[in-house]
């Protein structure tokens, strides 16, 4: 036993340091207080104010105020909606349940037969498929 020899040196291990965003962090801004770390702090010039903002109208803000025309998404016509209505009815079908059969949700059917929904082909092709009847030809 002679032969072997101990190293009695200490070994510290420590963590990584921490990322950009953790130094930030209101905790390790505290810990870094309580063992009288340096803390550095600056302020940006506008920061968290929004005078840039409220100053200046751009030149599409202007054109927007002075824009008079009223515009509006399409809506679902009349014909339309009751044609759904009633093909769903005759098929004795719940909205959910039409909603299930062409893949979208209850709320779609919903806003399509209360004439609330854009106009989107697709859904329309797939009602049309679903319930056997020609939607698009009665606009």
């Amino acid at each position: 036993m002679a032969g072997i020899v101990q190293d009695w040196e200490p070994v510290v291990i420590r963590k990584k340091a921490p990322t950009a965003a953790a130094r930030k962090d209101e905790k390790a801004v505290n810990a870094a207080r309580r063992a009288g770390a340096e803390i550095e702090t600056v302020k940006k010039s506008n920061a968290a104010t929004n005078k840039a903002a409220k100053n200046t109208t751009t030149l599409n803000t202007r054109k927007l105020d002075e824009e008079t025309e009223n515009l509006a998404h399409e809506k679902v016509p009349s014909e339309l909606k009751r044609a759904i209505m009633q093909a769903r009815m005759e098929k004795k079908l719940t909205q959910a349940q039409l909603g299930q059969m062409i893949n979208e949700k209850p709320q779609i059917i919903q806003e399509y037969e209360s004439g609330k929904a854009i106009p989107n082909q697709q859904i329309i092709s797939k009602l049309e498929r679903a319930l056997g009847v020609k939607l698009r030809g009665k606009k």
